[in-house]
């Protein structure tokens, strides 16, 4: 099984490290940041499996974080970790979608059962895709092009390649124009035209060779979204 990584934010240094101590002596990989700023990039780009989140930061709250984390990476868990045992904080922090909250001072005994049950109720992150398996060929996204069993190529733009790259990892599954904006355009759907996703669906279409008025790949699917086909033979 992959180790599991895990992202602390706190501000606090002495709490940080032994937190950090904890984790790394408990088989986790670690990712650290001492302050909100910091803390605000790791959270929103980096490769994680679950976010424990100081709420008191410097530059930007945990709040902040929490709340721009549920914007661009909805499904990620988030432990906070926080002095504030007030009631209005614990709930302020779980209906921004905080998983788990845990009042300092803590053990690390608890701390680490906490971050076992949160990770067990967590769906598995789809692997990483390079190569998408398709009718007409093989998508290579690490190279960005379509090698087509006709020994042609068509080049993929990068919106493209994230597309097919999201789209892969979710083989089989409605996804709506709102899930893309957010995890592919990383914006948030209220602030752009929804219709710049058909748009771009309609260029990969045409790259994978993909019949636009009656899809056998890339499927419309009507009141949701899109979805990736099951993997077909060619």
């Amino acid at each position: 099984m992959a180790t599991k990584t895990i992202l602390v934010i706190e501000d606090d240094r002495p709490i940080r490290e032994g937190v950090v101590d904890a984790l790394t002596f408990s088989g986790y990989g670690v990712l650290q940041a001492p302050d909100g700023a910091k803390g605000m990039g790791l959270a929103i780009s980096a490769t994680y499996d679950l976010l424990l989140l100081d709420l008191v930061l410097p530059h930007h709250s945990g709040f902040e974080i929490l709340e721009k984390l549920r914007e661009l990476r909805s499904g990620m868990p988030v432990i906070v970790l926080s002095a504030r045992g007030e009631e209005a904080d614990r709930v302020r922090g779980l209906k921004l979608g905080a998983d788990d909250y845990v009042v300092k001072p803590f053990s690390v005994n608890e701390l680490l059962a906490r971050v076992e049950a949160v990770l067990r109720r967590t769906p598995a992150r789809p692997e990483a895709v390079a190569k998408v398996s398709l009718p007409c060929g093989v998508a290579d996204l690490e190279t960005s092009e379509v090698r087509y069993h006709d020994g042609e190529r068509a080049e993929l733009s990068t919106r493209e390649v994230d597309l097919l790259r999201y789209f892969a990892g979710r083989r089989g599954r409605a996804i709506t124009r709102e899930e893309i904006l957010r995890h592919v355009w990383r914006v948030d759907p209220r602030n752009i035209e929804t219709r710049t996703i058909d748009m771009h669906i309609a260029h990969l279409r045409g790259k994978i060779r993909d019949n636009s008025s009656q899809p056998v790949t890339l499927l419309t699917v009507r009141g949701k979204g899109y979805m990736l086909a099951a993997e077909q033979s060619p």
